[in-house]
């Protein structure tokens, strides 16, 4: 019986594979627009007709997006199945929270861990970097920016722990959740002794993963979680209380039927 022939591995199968691996280690993310045909052909060393049928595979995948006059774009579809549902499940049901909040301590304390047996000098220079950046927005009064770098640094620690699933996890996570996270720090901003308690739990995030101390890490992101639980519980608690006391005023408005 004669040998079987290997398979021959078509070159757009290649560049194919090589753009996905980039979107799975978060080189390229959700929104991202991939550089020129010209430009991606000659960085990769191949030719534009097979860098075209590499696009159309990962077009047919949903990895990426091609409009005429607009580029081709990474997609989110790595996210939104995970993220759409349970953001609706989170408005109806207040109890997956603490869930969520449960999955949230797991998956951030053991990124955290890795991150420090992992992070490459690269990795370090990225995170001090944010972490820079997030000092300096934590002692502004710009809302806004301490929430969009607060979610930013964790996710450059879940991405230095370089497993795609939790980077990918990380980020979908970090979209269910970004109106809690709104709300706690709201919450925190107002309170200056908690505020402060806030950057030096990112602060020794920080410092155990730069100096590659795992256990100490993981231990720091822990406490985080369980100081923005804590925190999340006091806000509805005091909110709940502003209603009740609303109540006995008479000042809401009837519930409409």
């Amino acid at each position: 019986m004669p040998a079987r022939r290997p398979a021959i591995t078509r070159l757009a199968d290649t560049v194919a594979g090589e753009l996905e691996k980039r979107i799975l280690e978060g080189s390229l993310k959700p929104g991202d627009l991939l550089p020129s045909e010209r430009d991606l052909a000659v960085e990769l060393g191949v030719s534009r007709p097979s860098l075209r049928e590499a696009i159309q595979k990962l077009v047919a995948k949903g990895l990426l997006s091609t409009h005429h006059g607009s580029g081709t774009h990474v997609t989110d579809r790595l996210e939104a199945h995970f993220v759409d549902p349970w953001q609706d499940m989170l408005n109806g049901h207040p109890l997956l929270h603490q869930d969520l909040l449960e999955f949230r301590q797991m998956l951030e304390s053991q990124a955290a861990c890795l991150a420090a047996e992992r992070a490459l000098d690269v990795d370090i220079q990225r995170l001090d970097a944010v972490y820079a950046a997030l000092e300096t927005t934590f002692a502004s009064n710009d809302l806004q920016a301490c929430i969009d770098q607060d979610v930013l640094f964790h996710q450059v620690i879940a991405e230095a722990a370089h497993n795609v699933l939790i980077g990918h996890l990380s980020a979908s996570l970090m979209r269910v959740i970004h109106g809690h996270i709104s709300g706690s720090l709201a919450h925190l901003h107002a309170q200056p002794q908690r505020w402060e308690q806030l950057q030096s739990q990112h602060r020794a995030i920080w410092q155990a993963v730069r100096e590659h101390r795992p256990e100490a890490a993981a231990r720091a992101a822990r406490s985080h979680i369980e100081f923005v639980r804590q925190s999340m519980e006091d806000s509805a608690r005091q909110e709940e209380r502003r209603l009740s006391a609303m109540r006995r005023l008479g000042t809401l408005a009837p519930v409409s039927v």
